[in-house]
């Protein structure tokens, strides 16, 4: 996956992440299911960010960017800041 794909995956998890919230405003979902879906989408959001930051770190150690793989959301979640 390039940049532009990731970018674009980033793109579309930030609209569910809004659909989400405005389904709950509208009572279209309850408070727990819209956790929990809220919940997937920001893994995947993580773990998009997460790659796109691999993969720069790759180049700029003069390595192949696509040698970067998506990691379990486990182990991004499970950074420290």
């Amino acid at each position: 996956m390039n940049e532009h794909d990731i970018h674009e995956r980033i793109n579309a998890l930030v609209a569910e992440e809004h659909r989400l919230r405005e389904a709950l405003q509208s009572g279209e979902l309850s408070a727990p299911e819209e956790h929990a879906q809220l919940k997937s989408a920001e893994e995947a959001l993580d773990q998009a960010w997460d790659l796109l930051r691999q993969r720069q770190a790759l180049r700029d150690a003069g390595q192949d960017p696509d040698q970067a793989q998506e990691r379990p959301v486990g182990e991004v979640e499970g950074y420290r800041q």
